[in-house]
């Protein structure tokens, strides 16, 4: 099935002699150099909806996902733990993942082949990202998906269906990892689609991931316009999932913030830290490893002391040109040391 009026751009930074601009890949998931155009950013000077090929998803769900809680792990009765022990992700984890949504190989590894065996790839590609820690596999399912069209409720953006997030979790249990359910809201409200998600994230083994490049406000429309979020929009969540994991007797929730630019984040400095709660800060600049290097300098310096530092890499999209995939041992060499890598 294909995801109508769906396609999606990809904001991407690339040097030029006048200095880092912007540039906008209009694609029909989020990696496909073949239907691309350079613009400055915003907005796009071509249309979203027309001369573009979507690949093949599955058919998400408009509505509201059922208040019925997931499958519960087995060993629910026990005390609630994170999946490999204790009750808090760091100092012990650093995380490492892919993300994406199943059919759609444009959105992102982990929607390629069989589960299992993504998740076993996660594993391998993990144990260079050891170092002191140990690994805790993530799979970063995009579970509120944005859309170029508003859709029957106006919000741009649809939920996917909760026999595919089911998957995902049952997936995840059999190898011991986490689920984060990434949210591009389009111009719903990050903390709507969280409450949305709450049978989800009443589990030990699922947190989060927000995307507010997708995140658009009043008559703003998602990849003509740079989404955005704010401090008190980010801590509303947090507190969200704080007092859940207090209620719920819950390990540690990861919280992901993806970023690609300074302007996606507003009013930083009013982020708090807030009890169960690790917030990460995944910084999503893609390009060669210079420019991505240059991109996590920016977006890290002067960074909220609530986040942990995360890092994304993009399969495709970093490899476009005379380009080349960042090493794990050049990512080990950033400074703050990534907590989370994802790989997209």
């Amino acid at each position: 099935m294909v995801l109508q009026g769906w396609v999606r751009p990809r904001a991407r930074r690339a040097r030029t002699a006048a200095g880092l601009v912007l540039a906008v890949t209009l694609i029909g998931g989020c990696s496909d150099s073949s239907a691309s155009q350079t613009a400055k950013f915003p907005p796009l000077s071509a249309g979203l909806e027309g001369g573009v090929t979507r690949p093949p998803v599955v058919t998400p769900s408009s509505s509201p996902l059922p208040s019925s809680s997931p499958s519960p792990s087995p060993s629910a009765t026990a005390p609630r733990e994170l999946p490999r022990g204790g009750t808090t992700l760091f100092p012990r984890y650093r995380l490492v993942g892919y993300c994406g949504v199943p059919g759609s190989a444009g959105m992102g590894r982990l929607g390629i082949g069989r589960l299992d065996d993504r998740v076993k790839e996660i594993e391998k590609v993990g144990r260079a990202y050891r170092g002191t820690r140990e690994v805790m596999p993530v799979l970063e399912l995009i579970a509120v998906v944005v859309h170029a069209s508003p859709g029957k409720d106006g919000m741009y953006r649809s939920r996917i269906d909760r026999a595919i997030i089911q998957t995902h979790l049952d997936a995840a249990r059999r190898h011991k990892a986490l689920l984060l359910l990434n949210v591009q809201p389009g111009r719903a409200k990050f903390i709507d689609e969280v409450r949305a998600l709450e049978p989800w994230l009443r589990e030990p083994d699922v947190g989060l991931a927000l995307d507010p490049e997708w995140a658009v406000k009043g008559s703003g429309v998602p990849g003509r316009v740079f989404g955005q979020t704010t401090g008190a929009e980010i801590n509303e969540v947090q507190s969200y999932v704080s007092q859940l994991v207090a209620r719920e007797s819950l390990p540690q929730k990861a919280i992901v913030v993806h970023q690609l630019s300074p302007q996606i984040i507003r009013t930083e400095a009013a982020i708090k830290r807030y009890p169960g709660v690790a917030l990460i800060k995944s910084v999503d600049g893609i390009g060669p490893p210079g420019a991505k290097r240059g991109t996590w300098t920016r977006l890290t310096k002067g960074m909220a002391k609530a986040f942990h530092p995360g890092f994304k890499l993009f399969y495709v999209e970093d490899e476009e040109g005379a380009s080349r995939l960042m090493t794990p041992a050049e990512v080990m060499a950033l400074w703050p040391l990534p907590e989370y890598v994802m790989y997209e």
